[in-house]
């Protein structure tokens, strides 16, 4: 993790104080998510030297931000990042190109990782260099403001909730191009969120943040495969799944294999070979101690119950089960657990009812 982002630091704010004490990965977006109000703003912008929290600790590789031990605070304009807001905040008056290259004319030529042109065609917005920003949508704004921020050469991209001022269909625009960035990019982004399924979508790494504390952080699917967390992260419980298209099958059906098993969903645009993550929630899994016969749900999966613990929903616990190398979660009744008799190391199956290809 030498290559990665280290940090350590506490702010207080009143009623309100932001403690964390991570690292996170060098490379791959890391997704800070969690309800408003539990310090994910702020701490990206302690991250861009926007706060100053005392006695902190801030590196980016082998650069050091911040370290108030010794004295050391770069400020914003000397940290090497790229930061994305909301908004997008254009320069009215300037064409699309003048504003994606703004800041270029600050980096050396030896020092900048990306050309115009490439950026363009990264996110889509070749065609749109000559116009002005008042003739854009908001999803063309966004990814004009993300074209400027990678032109800045950063070490680190910073991604303050990107989508949130977007309507659904613009939404739906950008999150493609997102993904683009997540497979071609090899600096790492840390991105701001409170909507799970871009997360999911999304992210390598969890950092959920649960009243200004670090209430989980680590591998997307381990993160999400947990059943110890705050009842914040609990009612929309379930996990994401790595898969491979590799074949499509009959009755317009394609099949997804992940490690230790496979599944079937709805016909996929994609080709054989294809990557594709997949989203399924403990509400849609349920349980039974032999093969069902005679049932309508396609994807039956042996697996053996790692761990139950209650949920803090009365009445309900959550199992978690193995399934060859990968994880699910179940949500079931606490009745369903004492008469099907749920323990670790349970030979059961696992019956889901709903998969979620997130394309």
């Amino acid at each position: 993790m030498s290559a990665g982002i280290r940090a350590r630091f506490r702010l207080d704010r009143g009623g309100f104080a932001l403690d964390v004490d991570l690292e996170l990965p060098g490379k791959g977006i890391s997704a800070l998510f969690g309800p408003s109000g539990c310090g994910k703003t702020t701490f990206l912008r302690a991250l861009a030297g926007l706060e100053h929290p005392a006695g902190g600790y801030i590196a980016v590789g082998d650069e050091i931000w911040q370290d108030d031990a010794r004295g050391i605070f770069v400020p914003t304009h000397r940290r090497s990042l790229g930061y994305v807001f909301q908004e997008a905040s254009l320069f009215e008056h300037l064409t699309v190109k003048a504003n994606v290259e703004f800041g270029l004319r600050r980096i050396p030529a030896a020092s900048r990782l990306f050309k115009t042109d490439a950026v363009a065609d990264l996110l889509g917005i070749a065609g749109l260099l000559d116009r002005r920003p008042a003739g854009l949508s908001g999803g063309e704004r966004q990814r004009v403001a993300i074209a400027r921020a990678l032109l800045s050469a950063p070490r680190l991209l910073l991604m303050d909730e990107p989508l949130a001022a977007l309507d659904l269909k613009r939404k739906r625009e950008i999150l493609p191009y997102l993904q683009r960035l997540h497979a071609e990019l090899s600096i790492p982004v840390v991105y701001v969120s409170h909507a799970p399924g871009e997360v999911a979508r999304l992210a390598d790494h969890l950092v959920l943040l649960d009243g200004g504390r670090v209430a989980a952080s680590g591998p997307l699917g381990e993160t999400l495969a947990r059943i110890d967390l705050p009842a914040t992260f609990s009612d929309n419980a379930g996990v994401v799944l790595d898969t491979v298209l590799a074949s499509h099958e009959p009755d317009h059906l394609s099949r997804l294999e992940f490690p230790g098993g496979w599944m079937l969903v709805g016909q996929r645009p994609e080709a054989a070979g294809s990557r594709l993550r997949c989203r399924i929630y403990a509400r849609d899994v349920s349980l039974a101690l032999e093969r069902p016969l005679g049932t309508s749900i396609t994807n039956l999966l042996p697996a053996t119950v790692a761990a139950v613990a209650p949920t803090h929903q009365p009445g309900h616990v959550l199992v978690q089960l193995q399934v060859g190398e990968s994880r699910l979660l179940a949500r079931i009744s606490e009745r369903s657990r004492r008469e099907l008799a749920v323990e670790p190391g349970l030979r059961l199956w696992a019956q889901i009812k709903a998969v979620a290809p997130l394309a």
